[in-house]
């Protein structure tokens, strides 16, 4: 039973980054229905901009407040580097067939693995641990003063993102656009602009998880970002992609899922499969997901664009 609850915990932490990479995702998709699949690409630059800065200022703060600094500077050059993505590479294909910016963003996430592999060199990089290390006992289980962190940012950070989307003006010009980008522009929203800040909270997001996911697991490098942003899309196809509480239920339910197969995969097996096959969980579910509920569980947004 103690296998189980810290199988749990583990699970509620992973599918909490899972659910902030999938917001993203799941925002874009909403308004402009593009997968953007460099948006995991956009975690690995946050986490790789936050060690960068962390390895600059860390003789000079406070540990918790270098991890501060880290975070905002990996928001801002995730933010301007996915605004710059959707001015280049997507917006000049907006009205194109949409294989074309599918197509688009799988080119972007390459070009970004490689420039990151020339600036940050191949190899792992040791992610410094800058908050308390000693864990938590929890009924059995444990957790560390890095998970609990996890945990109430992504709260704080979730509550903050439905505020933004039900209770501003950016979040019902967001949710016109949905619905119809001409009829929203004739009543004075400005497409463009919506679309664009949208992308720069996905990065803010990406780029918070990327924080996140380094400091959890303790390295960062260049390919990082490629397989969570592959299972935040299964968890936002789980969810209901164009659907924010989806996102955020897959997000959860993929994290228990793998954390929990992870603890009880090589009993099940016989010892043929161990828990570096855990994986197989997240595409296991995306087969199945599309195969028999192809809208998700909350079901799709879909938003008129004729």
């Amino acid at each position: 039973m103690d296998i189980f609850f810290q199988q749990i915990i583990n699970g509620l932490v992973l599918g909490s980054m899972y659910a902030l990479v999938a917001l993203g995702y799941t925002m874009v998709y909403g308004i402009i229905g593009l997968i953007n699949f460099a948006h995991g690409e956009v975690l690995m630059v946050g986490a790789l901009v936050s060690w960068t800065v962390i390895g600059f200022i860390q003789p000079l703060l406070p540990p918790w407040l270098v991890l501060l600094v880290a975070l905002v500077v990996a928001c801002l050059v995730a933010a301007v580097l996915n605004y710059t993505i959707e001015r280049v590479a997507y917006r000049p294909l907006r009205n194109s067939p949409r294989l074309a910016p599918l197509i688009t963003a799988i080119g972007m996430s390459i070009l970004l693995q490689t420039l990151a592999m020339i600036i940050w060199k191949p190899n792992y990089k040791s992610y410094p641990t800058l908050l308390p290390s000693e864990p938590i006992s929890l009924g059995g289980a444990s957790i560390t003063p890095t998970q609990i962190m996890i945990l109430v940012v992504t709260a704080l950070t979730l509550a903050g993102l439905v505020w933004l989307v039900h209770g501003t003006k950016l979040g019902r010009a967001m949710r016109a656009t949905a619905e119809n980008q001409r009829v929203a522009a004739l009543m004075g929203v400005q497409p463009n602009r919506v679309i664009s800040a949208t992308f720069v909270i996905g990065a803010m997001l990406a780029a918070l998880a990327g924080v996140m996911w380094a400091s959890n697991y303790g390295t960062v490098q260049h390919a990082m970002g490629f397989i969570p942003g592959i299972k935040a899309f299964t968890a936002a196809v789980l969810g209901g992609i164009g659907n924010l509480a989806g996102a955020v239920v897959g997000g959860i339910l993929l994290g228990l899922i793998e954390s929990i197969g992870a603890g009880y995969i090589g009993d099940l097996t016989g010892g043929v499969l161990g828990s570096h096959y855990v994986d197989i969980f997240a595409f296991a579910v995306l087969i199945v997901v599309l195969t028999l509920r192809p809208s998700g569980l909350l079901g799709e947004r879909v938003a008129d664009r004729a």
